[in-house]
């Protein structure tokens, strides 16, 4: 079963983010290689204490434009592509889901 990956990525990391989740599996459908979506959003967040965030400071509530990047991958690739993700990420903790696709 396949399934799809959501992350939400700063727009200067989106092409190399890509990259790695391409190299690890991910983007096929049928005979398509590299299949991706992604749109324009805002996200927020507030690191805690203890935490180095890639853009603002400790305990300031951030705003930050950020791309909601969608691709798939096939169930027995998951460890590779979500590792693959968490490498090239540039956030200390990448927001991302995983969904079934049925």
């Amino acid at each position: 079963m396949d399934r799809k990956l959501v992350v939400f990525v700063p727009r200067e990391a989106l092409d190399s983010v890509r990259e790695a989740l391409f190299e690890a599996g991910a983007g096929r459908i049928g005979d398509y290689e590299r299949c991706s979506w992604y749109g324009e959003g805002t996200g927020t967040f507030l690191g805690g204490e203890g935490t180095d965030p890639n853009v603002g400071q400790p305990g300031r509530e951030q705003r930050v434009a950020e791309l909601r990047l969608e691709t798939v991958f096939p169930e027995e690739r998951q460890a590779d592509v979500v590792e693959a993700l968490r490498r090239a990420h540039p956030y200390e903790e990448p927001a991302f889901d995983i969904y079934p696709l049925l």
